[in-house]
């Protein structure tokens, strides 16, 4: 067809208002409701804006430009979700009718891993074809009477700008409009690892499958769901019976970069690379041929603009933000963001408020799923790490990758899916997951979860007194199984503050037995840690809330560090340590590990992280030393190593010790993931029983990647690339994410320490609120009273009879 045949009457002429500037967008503040619409790109979520916004105000003219013929588009399938297409049905039942139609639903995935299908239910899809939805959109645009440009390119955005009260820039990912005012915008674009293909198969797949497949070149994958039904006459089979239709399906192949190119798809041709995509994925695809439409190998590219607007023009869809299609939120984000915007605009007076607000509202959602995506997107980037697992935890490790579907959600969608990979995992029945033990050492923990240390700043000359007792002791009435204490310093100039305790002194290691004591006695099975540190450059400083890393403004001591760098801007300078203080700081940790033995802690853990001081030597933003101590990573472990092994040496062999580092500086040049790896397995060949591992705080300028969990990927990469055990922190907060990341094998321990200081009794509240009982988890026998919810309000009342039954008469 050409593409004029397809282009709606001739755009109305415009002139420019009166007093209009002369460049760049007109401020939107003039008229209540606009009426000159420009909609730049007539993908779905141009269409269904321009659709929307004309429904809302047929005196609108509104005019959409799309460069590619109607029917030319680059995907296959299309999902929304139960959600999504709620909203497209109160905001246009017309719309939703159409789509109604022609939707595919399904509710299982498959997981093929090691030639071993696993089925997960109950998770709900609805697709249908990308050619389809944009035909009901453009029909609906028509009916409606919005002026549709096909083949060809929009008038420049300023122009349009200019002479029009709107312009919505919906023109994809590589906006034109974004990049003509991206001084304003101010995008961030990510370049990600994996190359895909969007290709389609003549079948309808009878769930959303994922399939890998292990080659010479490396590990590549399928993502493949329905998008169009059998003909009614159809009936599955392994191979094409006949010619009737079978439904279709689209089909994406995936695999890292270097794969890619091991494999010589950088120099196939388009037929030559989708015949041996269907060879390499004959199994799943039942040996029938797969298709293209003009598909080519690309990377995914994560868009985030810090701006949605300027002055009357207005991103939407992928112009303004991407998600990963692994977790299938394109299309539904775009739709979603055309609802909200003609939403808002009709809600509010002005256009200026109605773009704040649009943004104000789609933002946060944007935001939540883009860390979704991004988590599922990394996941499969990394998915060489998980060819080990077993089918079934590799499945539920897959279903759980974007942190969104959870372990008690998967539960509740599939408890026979679930409860075999608890099973396969060891838990007993009704166990769950976090109240399996964990062994290390001698020490067996009664469950996998442990309070993070947490400084108190309470201490008085080092000396924890009556608050660590009450502070640790609750907690350790409260179920964890490991409950760790705050980092206690190994000298004086080795505080952080003039509240921290310490264990330099005899008198302070009797505080610490007092408190260990108690713990053994009163909350048998729980086990006490200690975490042994020294602060460097970010010594001598307030109390928290008085001024957190600020400078003591008098009574100050001197630190040292690897390099004399200050923490930040007006910190004090630290000296660069000497080979004789080097030594002397081994001796001091030795002598604090021999008096945490004689107090009674069952674990000790050596703290590198944090910008302190053994932190401080393993960064190379902190550590700028020219000697053996300096230099290379190698350089750089050899003093923390050297400490660690003289603390080995003198703690007891029975008794495990666990090493914290900080896995990324959140800085540019600082510590890298791989060099997290690489510090990990240094240490676990020294001897570390296990790596907690966290993130940040080394250098005062850090950008951290705040979300639920956000920590946690460090872990798992490390568990499954140094082959030590690991401990996982971050904004873990509720017993469903506990039991996910370790069902999962994504860490073997989960450290709390905001959710503890909430809830003193975190554990055994989750073991309450999940109905368990068992030995993973024991109430103190002065608490087992409480160890029910107390009911509430008069809910407990009898209920009255209020209605007559079987007495076979009408009422």
């Amino acid at each position: 067809m050409n593409p004029a045949d397809d282009t709606e009457a001739p755009a109305t002429a415009h002139h420019r208002p009166e007093g209009a500037a002369t460049a760049g967008p007109r401020p939107p503040g003039g008229t209540a409701r606009p009426l000159r619409v420009a909609v730049i790109g007539g993908g779905p979520g141009g269409l269904y804006a321009a659709a929307l916004l004309k429904r809302l105000d047929p005196a609108r003219e509104i005019t959409v430009w799309e460069r590619n013929a109607p029917d030319d588009t680059f995907g296959f399938g299309v999902v929304l979700s139960d959600e999504t297409l709620g909203g497209i049905e109160h905001a246009d039942p017309v719309v939703y009718a159409a789509l109604q139609r022609d939707f595919v639903r399904w509710d299982e995935i498959d997981i093929v891993h090691r030639g071993v299908r696993q089925t997960s239910g109950g998770h709900g899809f609805a697709a249908l074809g990308r050619h389809r939805l944009l035909r009901i959109l453009q029909e609906r645009c028509r009916a409606l009477g919005v002026v549709l440009h096909f083949g060809v390119q929009a008038p420049d955005p300023a122009v349009l700008a200019r002479t029009h009260d709107l312009v919505v820039a919906a023109d994809g990912v590589h906006s034109g409009t974004r990049e003509a005012f991206a001084e304003v915008f101010r995008p961030r674009i990510t370049v990600h690892r994996c190359r895909y293909i969007w290709l389609a198969a003549d079948f309808a797949f009878d769930a959303f499958r994922f399939e890998i497949v292990r080659t010479e070149h490396g590990v590549m994958q399928l993502h493949g769901y329905p998008y169009s039904r059998p003909s009614p006459d159809h009936h599955p089979s392994t191979r094409p019976s006949g010619p009737q239709d079978h439904g279709a399906s689209t089909v994406i192949v995936e695999m890292r970069e270097e794969v890619w190119r091991a494999a010589g798809f950088d120099e196939t041709e388009e037929s030559e690379s989708v015949e041996r995509c269907a060879k390499i994925f004959a199994d799943a695809l039942g040996g029938r041929p797969l298709r293209s439409n003009n598909s080519t190998w690309t990377t995914f590219r994560t868009v985030v603009n810090e701006r949605w607007s300027h002055g009357n023009v207005v991103l939407l869809g992928d112009a303004a933000h991407t998600a990963h299609f692994s977790i299938g939120s394109g299309t539904k984000l775009a739709v979603e963001d055309a609802l909200a915007l003609a939403a808002c605009l009709d809600e509010h007076a002005s256009p200026a408020d109605a773009l704040a607000a649009y943004e104000a509202e789609r933002r946060p959602v944007v935001a939540s799923t883009q860390r979704a995506a991004r988590a599922s997107l990394e996941w499969f980037e990394n998915l060489s790490m998980y060819l080990g697992q077993s089918p079934r935890q590799f499945a539920f490790n897959l279903l759980t990758r974007s942190r969104r579907v959870t372990h008690d959600n998967l539960r509740l969608r599939d408890p026979r899916f679930t409860g075999a990979v608890e099973r396969a995992f060891g838990c007993p029945p009704g166990t769950p997951p976090m109240f399996t033990p964990f062994r290390l050492r001698e020490v067996t923990l009664r469950n996998r979860v442990v309070v993070s240390p947490m400084d108190m700043y309470s201490a008085v000359d080092g000396v924890p007194g009556d608050f660590h007792l009450v502070h640790l002791g609750a907690r350790a009435l409260g179920g964890a199984g490991l409950v760790m204490t705050e980092m206690v310093c190994v000298s004086p100039e080795g505080r952080i503050t003039p509240g921290c305790a310490g264990l330099y002194t005899g008198r302070q290691a009797e505080a610490w037995r007092r408190i260990t004591d108690f713990v053994h006695r009163q909350a048998p099975g729980t086990a006490i840690g200690v975490q042994l540190g020294h602060s460097g450059r970010k010594g001598s400083t307030k109390l928290m809330w008085e001024g957190m890393d600020e400078p003591l403004d008098d009574g100050n001591w001197p630190l040292v560090a690897a390099s004399p760098l200050p923490y930040k801007p007006g910190s004090q300078v630290p000296r660069e340590m000497s080979r004789a203080q080097l030594t002397d700081m081994r001796e001091q940790f030795a002598a604090a590990a021999l008096r945490a033995a004689r107090a009674g802690f069952d674990l000790l853990e050596l703290h590198c992280a944090h910008g302190y001081l053994l932190s401080g030597f393993l960064s190379p933003l902190t550590n700028h030393r020219t000697d053996a101590y300096g230099g290379s990573l190698e350089g750089r472990l050899r003093f923390p190593l050297e400490v660690f092994d003289a603390v080995r040496a003198v703690w007891p062999q029975e008794r495990p010790m666990t090493v914290r580092i900080s896995a990324t500086d959140w800085a540019e040049g600082g510590t890298s993931a791989e060099e997290s790896v690489a510090i990990a397995r240094a240490f676990a060949a020294h001897g570390a029983d296990a790596v907690d591992v966290s993130a940040g705080q080394v250098v005062a300028g850090e950008r951290p990647e705040y979300g639920r969990s956000y920590q946690t990927p460090f872990a798992d990469r490390i568990r499954h690339e140094a082959g030590v055990p690991v401990i996982a922190v971050g904004a873990i907060s509720s017993w469903d994410d506990v039991n996910s990341l370790i069902l999962a094998g994504r860490t073997d321990l989960c450290a709390l320490a905001r959710p503890h200081l909430y809830d003193p009794h975190w554990t055994l509240h989750a073991a309450a609120e999940q109905g368990y009982e068992g030995p993973g988890v024991v109430w103190p026998a002065p608490y087992r009273a409480g160890s029910r919810r107390p009911v509430t309000g008069r809910t407990d009342a009898p209920r009255p009879r209020l209605a007559l039954h079987g007495t076979g008469q009408d009422v």
